[in-house]
């Protein structure tokens, strides 16, 4: 009876972690998903009384509707960076898309780009396989100190998954790079994808240990917490850098749902390796995950592949998500021709 009680209590209290987890991803996709229909509406407002950003200029950083959308961004980084804090990466990563629902349908009414049919069955999509993936989202286990995330990271399966992801990368940097980089659109996109799902798992671990630290327990002692600072760090700006030269080489409707469903896939993978996500799921719910998963990339790709392409320029910060980098970076690509370097650190 007790053992029933206490399994009953661990549920509700995993199901209240989700949902916070959840609530957070939401808040987050919806502010960064208008945050650059604000800031391009301040970037139509300035154009239309001076250079505009495409051209060179910087008229915009005058105009306090940009900065609301700037602001209005990194509310929504910071939500999207909590998010982890509470609810598995299989829950929050793939949430991500339904910025482009909120940016989708708020470019239709207020900037008149239209929303088409295809688009609309893609938001749908979108929103379904998105409860899908909420309904059947795995519980997280209880951390209580950052070594805790240390003896996960350095557990030998995910040693394996980690060695085998620096492998490929170098492989891919040091030989793939050189002689097919302008012509196979997977060599930057798998360094950024591998890359990334690195990102999220040491961009976690640093959200526990926050959020452990605000509990009471502080972990700014422990240099485990610094480590995993030190590779997010490191990982975001490669991963940018990549992302970069793959948005300068190909066309955005073939880079974004491939980098989304190679990113997602990785980092759902990663994840299940270091933090068991799927110990004691039932197959069904592991199944229904993945289906939701699949639901919304075809939704994304049916968005993506509908949407008019965007005149204006939105500049800004980057996330660690691939549907917030993709349409931040190519804004700031597309515009800055006068800058030899751009974002990337490439030549």
């Amino acid at each position: 009876m007790a053992a029933s009680s206490s399994s009953l209590v661990s549920i509700e209290a995993s199901f209240s972690e989700n949902l916070k987890g959840f609530i957070l991803a939401v808040v987050s996709s919806a502010f960064i998903g208008s945050s650059f229909i604000v800031k391009k509406l301040g970037l139509q407002r300035a154009g239309a009384s001076g250079i505009r950003a495409r051209s060179g200029g910087y008229g915009y950083l005058k105009e306090p509707l940009w900065w609301i959308g700037m602001i209005t961004m990194i509310v929504g980084e910071l939500a999207n960076f909590v998010a982890y804090m509470f609810a598995p990466a299989v829950l929050v990563t793939p949430l991500g898309a339904l910025s482009i629902i909120v940016s989708a349908v708020l470019a239709h009414f207020f900037l008149k780009e239209k929303l088409q049919k295809m688009g609309i069955l893609g938001c749908v999509l979108c929103i379904v396989g998105s409860t899908l993936i909420v309904l059947h989202a795995p519980g997280e286990s209880s951390l209580t100190s950052v070594e805790e995330i240390w003896e996960l990271a350095t557990q030998p399966a995910f040693l394996l998954y980690l060695a085998s992801a620096i492998a490929i990368v170098l492989v891919l940097i040091l030989y793939c790079e050189p002689r097919y980089g302008q012509t196979n659109i997977m060599v930057y996109i798998g360094i950024c994808s591998i890359i990334g799902s690195l990102t999220v798992m040491s961009i976690k671990a640093v959200g526990i240990a926050i959020k452990l630290t605000i509990e009471g327990s502080s972990q700014a002692a422990s240099f485990q917490t610094w480590v995993f600072v030190m590779v997010a760090i490191t990982c975001i700006i490669t991963q940018l850098n990549y992302l970069n030269k793959a948005l300068d080489t190909f066309n955005t409707t073939v880079v974004s749902p491939i980098y989304y469903a190679l990113f997602t896939s990785l980092t759902i993978f990663a994840s299940a390796i270091m933090f068991k996500d799927w110990s004691g799921q039932s197959a069904s719910s592991i199944v229904s995950v993945l289906c939701g998963f699949i639901v919304v990339l075809s939704g994304t790709l049916i968005l993506h592949s509908t949407r008019e392409k965007d005149p204006a320029s939105v500049t800004g910060f980057a996330s660690y998500h691939p549907i917030k980098q993709l349409e931040l970076v190519q804004h700031v690509n597309d515009h800055t021709p006068h800058l030899s370097t751009k974002l990337s650190l490439s030549n």
